[in-house]
């Protein structure tokens, strides 16, 4: 028995060496690759190198200064033209690369159009609420010009020039009338056309009643900017009671792409089934309009809350007459 246990014991260290040797030979080839095959050449050239060289292990690839300079040309064209929609594009192809379709990329390209449509509706909103501050800002700052002594002319002139930059090629013509004696109610009527800026009207005609009537200014132009805050108070209070519908739409019109997500994490492939099989594609087509249409209904319910709360806005604030209709006759 003794024997064959030796016997054992000196066939399993005969099968175990070479596992052991090729296990080391690994390693040293694995410490081989990173510490550098040219380890003496390397060595060479760091005690060589001169005091303007480099010490790295090699030149760095740079680019031609034509393709570098091409491609930052592309570039800035591109995003001239679709500005961040843009990127729709990339992310198509990215979808398609990994689903092997040209689906998606055709979905992209698509994309763009209605993503930059939204972007710009954004943006206009952003600019109509910026104009909407600065009307509020500017009937403070002339009726605190006016309460100070000065003449209307120069109250505006006083006034913050960066609220009136706001309002574009339409504040640079309210400063010329008050500058050169113009027509500073025609000014203001003309501002008060752009997005925004609706509550210059009333403005324009507390001037207009004061240049006719010679009544006070001040004191309508503090009632015009009092009944402007009070409508900003009340759409930012709108805003902040819708923020929390809007917010679920978003989470639910997002919660597909986590799917799809959790299905690759899951090795389900399922772009291969949406894509490239028949009842997926229909799928897929019955969920984006779904998904459409939900995300529209969700935007007219927005919709119909933020006119109703206009609506009942401009009754309080007007008391069923045309609005700043009090503030001339009380003048008067």
């Amino acid at each position: 028995m003794t024997g064959a246990l030796v016997t054992a014991a000196a066939g399993t260290e005969a099968t175990s060496n070479p596992v052991v040797y090729a296990v080391m030979v690994c390693a040293g080839a694995a410490a081989w690759l990173m510490t550098g095959r040219n380890g003496g050449g390397q060595r060479a050239r760091l005690l060589l190198a001169g005091p303007g060289e480099p010490a790295g292990r090699g030149r760095t690839f740079v680019p031609p200064t034509r393709w570098r300079e091409a491609t930052e040309g592309v570039r800035r064209q591109l995003a001239a033209r679709l500005g961040p929609a843009g990127w729709c594009l990339p992310a198509g192809l990215l979808v398609a690369l990994l689903g092997r379709s040209w689906i998606p990329l055709v979905a992209g390209a698509l994309a763009v159009p209605a993503v930059r449509g939204w972007i710009g509706r954004r943006s206009a909103d952003r600019l109509a609420r910026s104009r909407e501050a600065a009307a509020v800002e500017l009937c403070a700052g002339v009726a605190g010009e006016l309460r100070a002594g000065r003449q209307p002319g120069a109250a505006v002139l006083a006034a913050d020039r960066a609220v009136l930059e706001r309002f574009g090629e339409a504040g640079a013509a309210v400063l010329a009338a008050a500058r050169f004696g113009g027509d500073v109610a025609g000014a203001l009527r003309e501002a008060a056309a752009l997005p925004g800026a609706g509550g210059l009207s009333g403005a324009a005609a507390c001037w207009q009643v004061a240049v006719d009537g010679g009544a006070g200014l001040a004191d309508g132009l503090e009632r015009v900017a009092a009944s402007l805050r009070a409508g900003r108070d009340q759409r930012e209070e709108l805003r902040a009671q819708l923020a929390g519908p809007r917010s679920t739409a978003l989470v639910l019109a997002l919660l597909p792409v986590f799917g799809l997500v959790l299905g690759s994490a899951m090795e389900a492939d399922p772009l291969e089934i949406l894509l490239h099989t028949p009842a997926g594609f229909a799928c897929l087509v019955a969920g984006l309009a779904l998904e459409w249409a939900g995300l529209a209904w969700v935007a007219r319910i927005v919709r119909c809350a933020e006119g109703a709360g206009r609506s009942r806005r401009t009754a309080a604030t007007t008391g069923g007459r045309p609005p700043f209709a009090p503030i001339g006759s009380r003048s008067t």
